[in-house]
């Protein structure tokens, strides 16, 4: 085709080209890019500030045609070939000019069958199509081209812009397209890669343009900087084994004591900055792996702005924090703790989330992810905004969130913070604000369905993950299964146990006998739910004083009721969970503007509870009868849960298959010699811990390392033995093989 028979641009009207200037066409790409035409293609660029555009290719003969303002930055011309063709764009602006492909030229990256699933909400690996992904493409007889698909779903948006870093951050160029009406907006960006940092500038229905994070970004930059950065992983699993163990372990019947961290304040930099993610998977890891904890759990990973929130007012949901480093690296701690036989446990946030206007609050100009009516929508003792449970975008946001820690991180379980908050209309609200659902109760059917349809999903996707709930209330079915309308959780942190011990703990030995219920009562409920016994984070800030701070008494009754009362949970019916410091009788509640106060283990009193600590997660993970069957009544006896005079409880831990344990715990402060305790059999039994030990710094009180157990029945038992029991302190013993 010669020159002088290339027809004229196909025509646009001047009031399309006014929406296209104006951000407001939600089909950029009828307008801008190729379109064939009366034998030839037409090209429309968006490049409002160039002083010159040009297409560059081989269109039979001519090589350059240069495109002539048209409207407000738009600039167009006339390839004379009858298909298009590949080509690039040749962009000045003050100097040489660039080149550049064309975004427009390319295909949507979602298909139909995605857009089906994100409009009905079932989308389980919704983070593979909305977000921004690097893509390759290497078609034949052309030149590779990199870059990347940007998609997020805003559905009342009247249009959608890209900013990022790669175009100035003047969104006015790359304007997004609607896909059909599924509320997601589309592009996809040549010469974008990982590390590109980005915003999606949404126009809302009152005409304001808002910057927006994107809501499934996979890195984000660090605060107080707000963008969302684009990122490829190049990260090579090297934890083949564990993943295949974790698919066929059942985590009820396995030992769990897990350590819970918090990253930013468990060890910083000379200059207090926060560690890297590859120092913690070198020196967390060891020293995890050193006291012999089968589990850590995290608080919150995912980014959030503020520090003080301690992760839990989160802005990107499917983002490490980036204050430590890049997803790899955190891919690198998780892959390092599983090589250590360590599995990785993730606070995730789901009951509420940060006001940030840049983030997800009213993010397309409408309650979006919030629920629109205030007396649901609103958190008012934490200030956030709730979910909307009711719509089923907002849920599959959530769920898809819970199955991407544990698929793309290798998460071995999910510790959902606030369930009650979620469960219950009039949580923390007084009477007027708020309304009852459709059958007049409080229930949150909407959270509730929320929930069983996450642990469901999950436990489905991920076989050998565990979902854990922080319920503080008496919600029945939390841990039964959701075909049995339960809520489906694996876990329930056991909130009632944890108050009532400290509670008890908290007295004078002289006055414990007047409370010896608070710690027996817990066993009246020990098996309505799957337990873990919870000492964590909240436990000791606040005021509430640390840990070894809540304990009576001068510094060496502090530490021999400390090391006491762990012991007594080690060898009680659940899980056990222990925050960070505790391990070390930290004396200073936990502040998370500081680093724990490591140099108490150059103390021998400190490092006393700190070496119980490994001895106690020795002596319970070689010990099947204290986790075999926490979940059965069949695994728990009492011998004498009534010996209130002298503070003192002893029980028998059992399982088939593993040697019987026997544990007497002596909360007086005064020893007691010739105690007749119950025995499940007659002969040796070892006594495999004390806390009076010399060894962590006790009086040394016990019974040179076992009891010999004769005929006779006491306790309910068939044998008996006389021990004596050290002050303030609590002994294990186990049959001998």
């Amino acid at each position: 085709m010669s020159p002088a028979s290339t027809p004229a641009p196909a025509p646009v009207p001047t009031g399309e080209l006014d929406q296209l200037v104006r951000g407001d066409h939600g089909h950029p790409h009828a307008v801008l890019g190729p379109h064939e035409h009366d034998g030839a293609v037409t090209v429309r660029v968006l490049k409002p500030l160039a002083s010159r555009v040009s297409v560059l290719g081989d269109f039979g003969g001519t090589t350059e045609v240069a495109l002539t303002h048209e409207h407000e930055g738009v600039w167009v011309g006339v390839l004379p070939v009858a298909e298009v063709p590949a080509y690039r764009l040749s962009v000045a602006y003050d100097g040489e000019p660039l080149l550049l492909e064309d975004p427009y030229r390319f295909l949507p990256t979602l298909g139909e069958v995605d857009l089906h699933l994100v409009n009905e909400g079932r989308h389980e690996q919704l983070w593979t199509v909305l977000g921004a992904h690097v893509h390759h493409y290497d078609a034949p007889g052309q030149e590779p081209v990199s870059g990347t698909s940007f998609a997020v779903w805003a559905p009342s948006a009247r249009g959608v812009r890209l900013k990022s870093d790669a175009n100035g951050w003047d969104g006015r160029e790359h304007p997004m397209r609607q896909l059909g009406t599924s509320g997601v907006w589309e592009l996809f960006v040549p010469g974008i890669g990982s590390g590109a940092a980005y915003k999606f500038a949404i126009l809302g229905q009152d005409g304001h343009w808002r910057e927006k994070a994107d809501p499934l970004a996979q890195w984000a930059e660090q605060p107080a900087s707000t963008a969302s950065k684009v990122f490829e992983s190049s990260y090579a699993w090297g934890d083949e084994e564990w993943m295949a163990a974790r698919a066929e372990r059942q985590a009820v019947s396995a030992p769990m004591s897990t350590y819970e961290v918090h990253l930013a304040s468990w060890r910083k930099n000379y200059d207090d900055t926060h560690w890297s993610w590859e120092q913690l998977a070198t020196d967390l890891v060891a020293y995890v792996a050193d006291l012999e904890f089968t589990h850590v759990e995290l608080m919150p990973v995912m980014q959030h702005p503020f520090g003080g929130s301690w992760g839990y007012h989160v802005t990107s949901y499917f983002a490490p924090d980036s204050r430590f480093g890049d997803p790899d690296g955190f891919r690198l701690l998780v892959d390092r703790l599983h090589q250590a036989g360590i599995g990785v446990i993730l606070d995730w946030v789901p009951g509420h989330f940060a006001t940030d206007e840049w983030a997800l609050a009213r993010f397309d100009g409408t309650p979006l992810y919030e629920d629109p009516n205030p007396q649901r929508g609103w958190h008012q003792e934490w200030g956030s905004h709730i979910f909307n449970f009711g719509r089923p975008e907002v849920r599959n946001f959530l769920f898809a969130n819970a199955i991407y820690w544990c698929e793309e991180f290798h998460a071995d379980g999910l510790r959902v913070d606030g369930v009650a908050s979620m469960l219950y209309l009039d949580y923390s609200r007084k009477e007027g604000e708020w309304s009852p659902n459709i059958h007049g109760g409080r229930e949150n059917l909407e959270a509730v369905q929320f929930l069983q349809e996450m642990n469901a999903t999950v436990y489905r996707r991920v076989p050998g993950v565990v979902t854990i709930a922080e319920e503080s209330t008496s919600w029945p079915g939390v841990t039964r299964p959701t075909d049995v309308d339960g809520l489906g959780f694996g876990f329930k942190w056991n909130m009632g146990w944890m108050h009532d011990s400290l509670a008890y703990m908290a007295h004078e030995p002289v006055h414990r006998a007047y409370h010896h219920g608070e710690m027996t009562f817990s066993l009246v409920y020990a098996w309505s739910e799957n337990f873990v016994l919870p000492i964590s984070h909240d436990e000791v800030v606040h005021g509430k004083g640390s840990l070894l701070r809540k304990m009576p008494g001068d510094r060496w009754q502090q530490l021999a009721n400390l090391r006491a009362y762990l012991a007594f949970m080690w060898a009680h019916p659940g899980k056990q969970l222990l925050f960070m410091g505790c391990e070390i009788g930290q004396e200073s509640e936990w502040a998370e503007s500081r680093e724990l106060d490591w140099w108490l283990l150059d103390h021998p009193e400190h490092r006393g509870v700190h070496d119980l600590v490994r001895d106690l997660n020795t002596a319970y993970a070689g010990s099947g009868a204290l986790w075999a069957l926490d979940h059965s009544p069949e695994g728990f006896a009492w011998l004498d849960a009534n010996d209130a005079g002298r503070n003192v409880f002893s029980f028998v831990r059992r399982a088939p298959g593993h040697p019987d344990v026997v544990c007497v715990a002596n909360f007086s402060a005064v020893p007691h010699h010739g105690v007749r305790v119950g025995f499940p059999t007659a002969g040796e039994w070892s006594e495999v811990l004390n806390t009076d030990a010399e060894a962590y710094a006790g009086s040394g009180v016990g019974n040179l390392g076992a009891v010999t157990a004769v005929e006779g029945a006491h306790h309910g038992q068939p044998a008996h033995a006389d021990v004596s029991l050290p002050p303030l302190g609590t002994v294990w013993f186990r049959a001998a093989d």
